[in-house]
């Protein structure tokens, strides 16, 4: 079955109960909408309210619209279509509105410059472009660069419309909400996402609808969602992370919030106001919310909070340490972690399990409908407790990277996805992430591992955020930095780094510290081939661990 078909269930089954709430706390609270047929043209206009939401039914009329305006511009089965927004209330029935015609969507990543932008469409033969006001800048700097966008929407106030696209919601608005007669399968190609994209520019990953079918399974085997259950999204929806935790609510016919801020007041307001249930945070944002409360800033008190069963983490390493922090402030919290790329469509292939808080620390075993492996270079499975690539394997997995067979060739073997993660697994099957394989340091012919030092330097309690790259050594060939972002409020030495490391064996103890910001991309990973590039104009790399 196609994806399409859980949306359409779904508006049968559940038409007037609220599917997406949007929350954007920069605006005044006392606005309200609520996005029905009545104001569909309008609902662009009404951007800058507090809240919006939208039901099942509307969400499915509202993609099957959109679905309907793309077939008069000449969208067929097979086109590509990419969405260039930041999180909002249209987003999702732009993406299932475009899976629909039978068209490949293509989510773009809002960071990207201009440059990027026209490459990545270039890449993924992108005949038609949505994007937002956010945007405009970029968009506009292109025109007469992309030859092969027949037509640009826009998502925003029909006065703020460039005179190069056409408002969606205008256009939208007077389109059937039948739903369009276009045969789709499990086999049909979905959707084009992006890799991290650190070796210059990204690479186009190729999903089939069999790939999200099988994210939604996996999610929701995990998170055991209910119909009764809150999804509160905070990542960005056009990486596999957010939208495949949501595929969970969409399996169950849940509500989900999509929250437009990070800020720990914000999140904990929004879980209150919302009663939300299930709460996804990277890394950074946990650390936040626990140094907010530990700093007085916010009392737990005043918010309802009992509802909130389950916190899990992803798309980066999550440090023992926190998760014994986070227990303390909310022991009744369930807690899990998945572990997962991009090109296994996102998290879910490698899982911890709720059950197994005695195993925090390890990314888990196999994942619901997943197989894992670990090898060696020649393929070859290590012994247990021995460090090898992990592989995994499963419906998941990338059709292919889109007009790229050598670089398909290298991470595809017989079905299996060569991670490029470097893992060992313990007596009892649990697999613990070691680093990179492009990440190790090798440092006097021994191998380093930076995650695990800077797992060790996360434990301090003056240390907020830490990255450990090599630096190159006339005498070692390399040597382990470690770049130390501190607690606001907190102070701590170099001499005080050094001597917390003394519980590292000595060769895994860091030869330089940096005290800099930690950078992290929007998915919360560390950009450490931009901090190689900082200190020491070192190639960049691909680092593509997605919770």
């Amino acid at each position: 079955m196609p994806i399409t078909d859980f949306l359409e269930r779904n508006a049968k089954i559940y038409p007037n109960d609220t599917a997406l709430v949007e929350i954007n706390p920069e605006r005044q609270p006392d606005k309200d909408i609520t996005w029905r047929e009545y104001n569909l043209i309008e609902t662009a206009a009404d951007s800058d309210k507090y809240r919006r939401e939208i039901s099942w039914r509307d969400f499915d009329i509202k993609a099957n619209r959109f679905a309907n305006l793309l077939f008069t511009r000449g969208i067929k089965k097979g086109d590509k279509v990419a969405v260039l927004l930041m999180n909002c209330l249209e987003w999702l029935p732009i993406y299932f509105g475009i899976l629909k015609t039978g068209a490949i969507v293509v989510p773009m990543n809002y960071r990207y410059s201009a440059d990027e932008i026209r490459y990545c469409l270039d890449l993924a033969d992108v005949r038609m472009l949505v994007f937002g006001p956010e945007f405009i800048e970029r968009i506009s700097s292109l025109q007469g660069t992309l030859p092969m966008i027949d037509n640009l929407f826009f998502v925003g106030k029909q006065c703020e419309t460039p005179d190069y696209a056409d408002n969606y919601a205008e256009m939208v608005y007077y389109c059937s909400s039948t739903v369009p007669p276009v045969e789709i399968c499990d086999d049909d190609n979905a959707a084009i996402y992006f890799s991290s994209g650190t070796t210059g520019f990204p690479k186009a990953i190729l999903h089939s609808h069999r790939a999200l079918v099988c994210a939604c399974y996996t999610e929701q085997h995990h998170h055991r969602q209910t119909k009764n259950d809150v999804f509160l999204c905070i990542p960005p929806l056009y990486h596999t992370g957010a939208k495949m935790h949501w595929f969970g609510s969409l399996v169950v016919g849940g509500r989900a919030v999509l929250l437009r801020g990070v800020s720990p007041e914000w999140v904990l307001q929004t879980v209150s106001d919302e009663k939300a249930t299930i709460v996804w945070l990277l890394v950074p944002w946990a650390q936040d919310i626990l140094d907010a409360i530990d700093r007085g800033e916010i009392d737990l008190s005043e918010h309802n909070l009992d509802q909130w069963r389950l916190m899990h983490v992803g798309a980066q390493p999550v440090p023992p340490s926190l998760i014994k922090r986070w227990k303390g402030r909310f022991p009744d919290h369930e807690y899990d972690t998945n572990y997962g790329l991009s090109e296994s469509i996102g998290p879910g292939c490698v899982h911890l399990g709720t059950e197994n808080l005695h195993k925090v620390g390890a990314i888990g075993k196999a994942g619901y409908g997943w197989q894992t492996a670990i090898v060696d270079e020649n393929g070859k499975p290590v012994a247990n407790g021995q460090v090898g690539e992990l592989a995994v394997k499963g419906n998941g997995v990338m059709r292919c990277y889109y007009k790229n067979p050598d670089a398909t060739a290298e991470i595809l073997k017989d079905g299996w996805l060569m991670t490029g993660d470097m893992a060992k697994e313990d007596e009892d099957g649990f697999i613990y992430l070691v680093d990179r394989k492009k990440d190790v340091i090798i440092s006097g012919g021994e191998n380093i591992y930076p995650v695990q030092i800077e797992d060790h330097l996360r434990g301090h309690e003056c240390i907020k955020d830490v990255a450990v790259i090599g630096l190159p050594d006339k005498r070692l060939g390399e040597i382990a930095a470690a770049i130390i972002e501190v607690k606001c409020d907190r102070t701590i030495s170099e001499d005080e780094v050094n001597e917390f490391c003394l519980g590292l064996p000595k060769y895994k103890r860091p030869r330089k510290i940096i005290f800099a910001d930690v950078p992290r991309n929007p998915t919360g990973k560390i950009e450490k081939p931009a901090l190689r590039e900082k200190y020491c104009g070192g190639s960049l790399v691909e680092a593509q661990i997605s919770g």
